[in-house]
């Protein structure tokens, strides 16, 4: 048992992506992260999202009062409802409780899912999802001054759904949108 009072040993935190951000279809690399907006009445919320690395898609996205456990196993709950997952799906997330905590371990198991762990302190690991909450925060967030969670929950989902994954280009994939991406193997 370590410090930290589970029965997970650290060495069981593999970093199976290992910063390799290819793939060559959707559904074999996902990113999942936790980032903060603050609104003025209800102070910090939580944005959950997940990322195909195949097209740099936003495909599931989950705004709560809440950090917890709950939340991220809600969001890929979405994702689950809207894409087809396969046993070779590697799950990239950091080191935080609710993506260590049992509940979510649970969900992994179920769809044959592999999670993958950043290093402690090593944002390089899930750069391409820390890369969209920096644009995020740099094209919506920091241009608002959001009264409460509804105002910040609808404002974050115009973004990722009407801008990010339908008109903003990315050079990582050809200069396409993650939508237009993702069409070329529909």
């Amino acid at each position: 048992m370590n410090n930290s009072g589970n029965d997970i040993d650290a060495t069981d935190y593999s970093n199976i992506l290992a910063q390799d951000f290819r793939t060559t279809s959707p559904n074999q690399k996902w990113c999942a992260d936790i980032t903060y907006i603050h609104t003025k009445a209800n102070g910090w919320c939580y944005l959950s999202s997940i990322q195909d690395l195949y097209s740099r898609k936003i495909i599931a996205h989950k705004i709560s009062r809440h950090m917890t456990a709950d939340l991220v196993i809600s969001t890929f709950q979405q994702a689950f409802e809207t894409r087809k997952t396969t046993n070779n799906l590697i799950v990239h997330t950091d080191l935080g409780s609710q993506y260590r905590s049992a509940g979510f371990e649970q969900i992994l198991a179920q769809h044959h899912i592999r999670h993958s762990y950043s290093k402690r302190g090593c944002p390089y690991d899930n750069s391409c999802l820390e890369s969209f909450h920096a644009s995020l925060k740099k094209e919506e967030v920091y241009q608002h001054h959001y009264q409460d969670f509804e105002e910040a929950n609808a404002a974050i989902f115009s973004y990722i759904e009407s801008f990010y994954n339908s008109a903003r280009i990315h050079s990582s994939i050809d200069y396409l949108t993650p939508n237009e991406k993702e069409k070329l193997v529909a």
